[in-house]
């Protein structure tokens, strides 16, 4: 049996970090490489001609960095997933991005048959973020206090429209727990937490479920100690 292979396009202004990149990937039978870009300014033309389903995407560009190119991106309807490519893994630039609808991050030194392993999560619709760097990734960034309780409240109200069994999932999904595990602490089958997931995406306008971790982190880090 065939399967389709997953098509890539990859973003990175160092153009020997793009050379190993697509000798790493495109060595992988399931992955091609349909198109690079050296800044983020190339990205939305690149995805109207060559249809990726992932972009891997360096935050850290000249022209139009990769940051702004998935905000513009993943605010396109049918837009692509983006995997963050990036140097530290506790970049408040990292967060920022996550908040615009990436679906995780790969480090420039992680092993190669883990990024390959990203990319192919994130095609099959999943995060690429651990509980553990989720939780570090939103206690690192420095923000104002102001800021935080603004978009804390805002945070909590959006959650409060949510039905009280979404809500629920929500909170779970906000502590890094997989739908398995949701299922389990929930007393729920996986494709009933999987439905609660999609709709809770959609009534709160989100794009995936590290959207979801964040929102709820705005909300728990604005509430009264």
């Amino acid at each position: 049996m065939t399967t389709e292979a997953i098509r890539l396009i990859i973003v990175d202004d160092d153009p020997l970090v793009r050379a190993g990149l697509t000798l790493m990937l495109g060595g992988a039978d399931d992955i091609e490489i349909v198109a690079e870009a050296a800044d983020g300014a190339e990205v939305m033309s690149l995805v109207e001609r060559a249809a990726p389903d992932v972009v891997l995407m360096d935050i850290r560009m000249p022209v139009m960095d990769g940051l702004t190119a998935t905000e513009v991106l993943r605010a396109r309807p049918g837009a692509p997933e983006v995997l963050v490519l990036t140097t530290f893994h506790a970049d408040e630039q990292v967060v920022r991005a996550l908040r615009a609808g990436a679906a995780g991050f790969v480090l420039k030194d992680t092993p190669p048959a883990e990024i390959v392993a990203a990319v192919r999560r994130v095609a099959a619709g999943d995060p690429v973020l651990s509980p553990a760097v989720t939780r570090q990734l939103m206690t690192r960034v420095a923000e104002e206090e102001a800021v935080v309780v603004s978009r804390g409240g805002h945070a909590a109200g959006r959650l409060a429209a949510l039905a009280e069994r979404e809500r629920e999932v929500a909170l779970a999904v906000g502590q890094g727990r997989s739908n398995a595990e949701i299922a389990a602490s929930l007393y729920m089958s996986v494709p009933t937490v999987k439905a609660h997931v999609s709709r809770i995406l959609a009534k709160l306008g989100l794009n995936n479920r590290v959207q979801i971790a964040l929102l709820v982190q705005d909300a728990d880090r604005a509430a009264p100690a």
